[in-house]
Formats: structure tokens, sequence, C-alpha cells
């Protein structure tokens, strides 16, 4: 029986992913937990497997970096900006094999998931480049920051090596900017010490510009990495307005994750063109393939 390329395709991705679930499996029977995908002595120099510490140099606007030989080629192609994004409460264990399967296959900066699914992604992108985070005290960000710093503690244990959070919004509304900080204080300074970048995510569909200026200022002066515009369960997801104000807040020196909505090459290459530095999105094997084909 002759098959043709497309159903070849998807026969290969089903086997694979099987595969991967099975071996995730054995592993985890085998070994204990770890840091599984980093490397253990590069010192934070190896392009290769410190996927954090390479994207955090990426996301400050770097767009070559030095590398022993068979390292990563970390160019400007818009995979290399993605974090590819399963965030549904349903999500499955098949699903999110198909995920890595996808990330690995199409050069991902990221797999972006909820904390329940680290380990099964360290397992199943252990050795490859794409990095993994998570989400903390999300979707809502109504929690103290003692537990979204025991939930991403965990998660960096588990293999993350870049963390999401969402602000106390209630308390930036409120103007208790002491809470605020301190929420993101906590969070960096436990990120930081697991060796992963920090995102902090405003929600800003639910926030005045005002507001947006200042969350973006408190994260700044936190120390995180990253502002996000949104989780893409509140009301609104990514505007290039939202984009360019974040940017003309936090200068060029940490990065922005446009996230929510974005679900073709033209909405990602618009919040690029507005200061984005990483996208978050569900759709970016549609995006890149757009990409390949203009």
């Amino acid at each position: 029986m002759k098959y043709d390329t497309a159903t070849i395709e998807r026969m290969v991705e089903r086997i694979t992913r099987e595969v991967m679930l099975v071996l995730a499996e054995q592993e985890a029977q085998t070994q204990g937990g770890g840091q599984a995908g980093r490397c253990a002595d590069c010192s934070g120099q190896c392009a290769q497997t410190c996927v954090d510490r390479v994207q955090h140099v990426v996301g400050a606007g770097a767009s070559r970096l030095s590398s022993t030989l068979g390292g990563v080629n970390v160019g400007p192609g818009i995979a290399h900006m993605i974090d590819h994004t399963l965030l549904k409460p349903d999500a499955t264990q098949d699903q999110i094999a198909q995920l890595c399967y996808e990330a690995r296959k199409y050069g991902f900066a990221t797999v972006c998931v909820n904390p329940t699914y680290v380990r099964l992604c360290a397992q199943l992108l252990k050795g490859s480049t794409v990095g993994i985070c998570t989400v903390v005290g999300f979707p809502l960000g109504a929690t103290p920051p003692e537990v979204k710093a025991y939930e991403a503690q965990r998660a960096l244990d588990d293999g993350a090596t870049e963390v999401d959070m969402v602000i106390n919004i209630g308390a930036l509304k409120s103007k208790d900017y002491a809470l605020v900080e301190r929420d993101i204080g906590t969070l960096a300074r436990t990120s930081h010490a697991g060796g992963s970048l920090l995102k902090v995510i405003i929600e800003a569909a639910l926030l005045n510009d005002e507001e947006k200026v200042k969350a973006c200022e408190l994260a700044k002066a936190a120390g995180a990495d990253y502002v996000k515009t949104s989780t893409g369960f509140g009301p609104g997801g990514a505007t290039a307005h939202d984009v360019e104000l974040m940017r003309r807040t936090v200068g060029p020196e940490m990065g922005i994750k446009a996230a929510g909505g974005i679900r073709n090459l033209e909405d990602a290459q618009t919040m690029v063109a507005a200061g984005a530095t990483r996208i978050g999105a569900s759709a970016g094997v549609k995006i890149v393939q757009q990409a390949k084909a203009a």
C-alpha cells in the first residue's frame, strides 16, 4: 500500500509521540528529579544546553552568539522568538508530547506549559535546545508571594528554565506598590537562584495606561527579565499599543513578551515591530510555516 507524504509524516509524528512518552515514563521510574536538560559543568557557557542563559542574551538584543563546535545556531528567525504554548486545563500528555515534538522540529525558544507538565517536558526535551517555560500564580495572580515562590521552586526543581508569573493585579490597582514589588522581587530571586529567567505578566487588558507603566516600572525595579502583556485567559490579548508603551517604559534593557491572540505571522510581525522580543502563541507552527512561505 502506498502512502502520500502528508500521511507518512502524520504517522511518524504519532509514533514519535508514543516513543517519547514511553521513554519519559521509563526515565522517570529509573531516575529521581533533577534539572533535566541542564549542563552540569559548563558554568553557563554552553549554548547547546544552557538555554536559559542563551535566551537571556538574545532577549537583550543579541542576534548572534559565539559557541563551541556543534553548538546551537541562534539566528534572527521567528521560531527562536516563540514560546510554543499549551496552557489549556484539559491538555493531555499526548498533546504535551506533540508540543515538544513540534518545538524540537521547528526550533522554538521554549515550550510554555502548566507546572504539572514541566517534568515531562524536561524528559522529552532533554538534550535539545528548547527551553521549558512555566507559569506561576496563573492566571489570576492573586496568591501570596511566598506561595508563588514555592510554586516556582518546584517548577525549577522539575526542570523549568523560564518562569512567567502573574502580578497581584488587585494590589496594583489598589496602589499597594510595595506588595507588588515584593511579589515580583521574591520571584526574581527564586528564579535567578535556579538559573531561570523571570517574565512578569501584567494582564494589560485589565489596566489603564498609567497602571501599565507602573507595573512595568515595578517589574524593572524588582529585577525581572521580561514584562509580558497577557495570560491569554483575560478579557484581551496583546496589542501593539501596549507593547510600544511597555518598551518605552522599560527601555532596551528588558525583554518584552507579547502573548494572547497572536494567531498568524502578521500578528507576530506587528508585535516585533512594536518592540516585542518574545512571542507567546499556540499557533507557533502556523507562524513559522507562514514565515517560510513568505
